[in-house]
C-alpha cells in the first residue's frame, strides 16, 4: 500500500488526474464525496487530501508516503523530506514586486510585506540587504500601495492583479510548480514502488 497526500483543491484534483492515468487510480474515489481518505486495497493505493500547506507535514511525520506539494510550500517550511519529481504543473514564480516608480533607498532596512517569511529573509540575506519583515496572510499587494511596505515577497502567476495596481515585478526569486516529495523512511522501505511512481510521472511529464 502507498499512501498519498494531496493538497485540496484544483491542484490536488490535476495531481489525482495524473495519478489515475499513470496507473494509480483509486476505485474508491469519488470527486462530490466529502470523505478525506479513499482506498483501494486491490489497487495497493491510499489518498488523502488536507489543506496544501500541511501535504509536506503529513508526509515528514510518516502519516503518507508521498504527497504532491508546491514549491514555494517547501521553500518556505523546508520539510524533512525527499523532493522527487516536478511535475510540472500549478507553475508560477516567487517574485519581488513594488509599485512602478519604487527605487531603493539602501539607507534603512527595506520593508517587505509577505506570507513567505523565510524565503524573504533567506533571498535578502544572499543579497546582504537589511530588511523588516511584515508578515500578512493575505491581500499583500495592498501593503505597498498604502506605503506600508516598500515591496512583496508573493507568488505571481499572470501579473494581471500586479498591473491593476500599478505594481510590477522587479525581481524574479524561484520558479514555482508541484514537486512529489517523499517521506525518508518510506522511501528507504518503500523504495521500489516510489522509484516505480516517479519514472512513470517523470514520463507522463516528459510526453506533455
Amino acid at each position: 500500500m502507498i499512501n498519498i497526500a494531496l493538497p485540496k483543491g484544483r491542484l490536488g484534483d490535476k495531481a489525482y488526474a495524473m495519478l489515475a492515468g499513470v496507473g494509480y487510480r483509486c476505485s474508491a474515489y469519488n470527486e462530490n464525496s466529502r470523505k478525506l481518505v479513499f482506498r483501494d486495497e486491490e489497487g495497493g493505493v491510499s489518498y488523502f487530501w488536507v489543506k496544501p500547506a500541511d501535504v509536506a507535514v503529513y508526509v515528514e511525520r510518516g502519516a503518507a508516503d508521498v504527497g504532491v506539494v508546491g514549491k514555494d510550500i517547501i521553500e518556505e517550511g523546508e520539510p524533512d523530506v525527499y523532493e522527487l519529481a516536478d511535475l510540472k504543473m500549478g507553475r508560477c514564480k516567487m517574485c519581488v514586486a513594488a509599485k512602478c516608480d519604487w527605487y531603493d533607498d539602501t539607507s534603512r532596512p527595506l520593508r517587505v510585506a509577505t506570507k513567505f517569511v523565510n524565503v524573504a529573509k533567506k533571498y535578502y540575506s544572499k543579497l546582504g540587504r537589511d530588511i523588516e519583515v511584515i508578515k500578512l496572510n493575505g491581500s499583500i499587494e495592498l501593503a505597498p500601495i498604502l506605503g506600508m511596505s516598500d515591496v512583496i515577497v508573493d507568488i505571481v502567476e499572470t501579473g494581471t492583479t500586479l498591473r491593476e495596481n500599478n505594481l510590477k515585478v522587479f525581481a524574479e526569486i524561484f520558479p514555482v510548480s508541484a514537486r512529489l516529495v517523499a517521506n525518508k523512511a518510506a522511501y528507504k522501505f518503500k523504495n521500489a514502488e516510489i522509484l516505480s511512481l516517479v519514472r512513470k510521472l517523470n514520463d507522463e511529464v516528459s510526453n506533455d
